[in-house]
């Protein structure tokens, strides 16, 4: 009976370290990742929207058709960028993702509290380099620092009925992805 015992536990246990490395190694492996799919097709540092999914075809896997979307695949290589997305009348949100396909930061319409969402994308040493404006404060100017400084932005508007996916697709076509217009100077 124990032998029989041990013999499950170390089954469950050697399964458990399978699983566990195979979801933490899979995806840094996988070749068709988001970004390799998006990368060819998106121009750098500008926001496409995409093509809306249907059963046949679509450009990620998993889309909603109840969402208009757009991304931005971004390089800070060149300096920070500025990003403005529109609010839509449902729900607009805009989500942040490494080259890894890392969540590290996401916004909503309704913590946004603005009709616009409006913030710089940056690296930490990009960020170290912004001067400190005491007229300026954090809820002036959201600042996002990006773990990386390639990766993706991704923007969703919802449209609650089918017949809003028009203003849904206008919300996101209406988006901005710019790198920022003036240089940041050092601090002091």
């Amino acid at each position: 009976m124990i032998r029989w015992l041990l013999l499950i536990l170390g089954g469950a246990l050697l399964g458990g370290i399978v699983h566990l490395a195979s979801v933490i190694i899979l995806p840094r492996t996988a070749t068709q990742d988001a970004y390799a799919r998006l990368a060819p097709i998106a121009p750098v540092n500008s926001v496409m929207a995409l093509p809306a999914p249907t059963p046949e075809k679509a450009v990620m896997p998993f889309m909603d058709p109840a969402f208009a979307s757009a991304v931005c695949v971004y390089d800070l290589s060149k300096g920070p960028l500025k990003l403005t997305v529109p609010v839509s009348p449902a729900y607009t949100s805009v989500s942040f993702y490494t080259r890894n396909n890392v969540a590290y930061y996401a916004i909503n319409d309704k913590a946004a509290g603005r009709r616009v969402i409006e913030l710089d994308l940056m690296t930490t040493a990009q960020h170290e380099q912004v001067p400190e404006d005491e007229e300026i404060t954090a809820a002036d100017r959201l600042i996002v620092e990006s773990p990386t400084s390639t990766g993706i932005i991704a923007i969703r508007a919802m449209a609650p009925e089918p017949s809003l996916i028009r203003v849904a697709e206008s919300t996101v076509a209406a988006s901005r992805c710019a790198a920022q217009a003036e240089p940041a100077r050092p601090r002091k």
